[in-house]
């Protein structure tokens, strides 16, 4: 694979972009920072290491590492060809690949979407040690489980249900070069001004690549079709964790908020009612205020 880089960060932003070899596999990594405290950032579908350009720049500030892969599949990031390849274990693997690799002394793990239901299970599973995790839009997997059994929230879900016909959601999304994955965004945010055709081209162009869109529905196809690796034992998450919560997310219910306490000791909760699913690209400046307060 050509190692093009999905997004090219602005000269004064502090980011650079990296490539990185780990869990057999080649990672596309924006990076601002530096030193031994690593704030690892995963995002979610259909996103790339760009969804967390207006953190990164803070966290950084904040004497971070920070480092933001593409998680496989995406953008330059390696692209497995197997459904199972998509597995919630091997995509754990890989996070836990990137912490070794870095060589930090202290870990944070701040989670969107996709990247989110990897770090739940990450930290339940405690596959390496975190100092802290931070959650955006995506509830405790169990307290997901049980809302699905809900209709509020199983009417939300289609789209995932849909992503498990072959070859159907890669024709609709891929139509016009991928255009229907830059309406997403533009849709579905509440500050629309934060998703223009220029700032959500990134995702677009990525999404265009041959292969790319497979990989990214493939994450659904394996946790329905295949032995998903998901190990939740108790479900407990034993470190502080902050969950960010744009309420107008048209994917999930905010039900899903109710009960999370019982499986997370130390919890805090900040709910956003000016946001949407994209809640750290639709209000930066608010998220980022938050992450600083709760860091702090």
């Amino acid at each position: 694979m050509d190692r093009q880089a999905s997004w090219q960060p602005a000269p004064d932003s502090g980011i650079s972009i990296k490539w990185i070899e780990a869990n057999g596999l080649t990672f596309e990594v924006a990076e601002a920072g530096q030193g031994e405290r690593l704030a690892l950032c995963l995002h979610g579908f259909p996103e790339l290491h760009y969804s967390w350009r207006h953190q990164m720049p803070m966290l950084a500030q904040l004497g971070y590492r920070v480092w933001a892969p593409n998680m496989r599949g995406y953008g330059g990031t390696s692209r497995p060809k197997r459904k199972k390849d998509y597995r919630l274990d091997n995509l754990t693997a890989d996070v836990a690949a990137l912490i070794d690799v870095s060589g930090a002394k202290e870990v944070i793990l701040l989670a969107h979407d996709w990247g989110a239901l990897v770090a739940w299970q990450f930290a339940i599973q405690q596959v390496r040690p975190l100092t802290r995790l931070v959650i955006m839009n995506v509830p405790h997997p169990l307290c997901g489980r049980r809302e699905l059994r809900h209709w509020r929230q199983l009417k939300k879900s289609w789209y995932m249900f849909f992503f498990q016909l072959p070859r159907l959601p890669e024709r609709m999304l891929g139509r016009d070069d991928a255009q229907p994955i830059s309406r997403i965004f533009r849709e579905s945010a509440v500050n629309k001004h934060r998703f223009t055709r220029e700032e959500a081209e990134p995702y677009r162009a990525a999404a265009a690549q041959p292969g790319a869109l497979t990989a990214m529905v493939n994450y659904y196809r394996a946790l329905f079709q295949t032995r998903d690796g998901l190990r939740l034992g108790d479900g407990i998450v034993h470190v502080p964790t902050l969950v960010i919560w744009g309420e107008q997310d048209l994917a999930i219910d905010i039900h899903v908020l109710d009960g999370m306490e019982q499986y997370v000791p130390d919890l805090t909760v900040r709910r956003f009612p000016n946001a949407s699913h994209w809640v750290q690209q639709d209000i930066p400046d608010e998220v980022n205020a938050a992450l600083e307060e709760w860091l702090a």
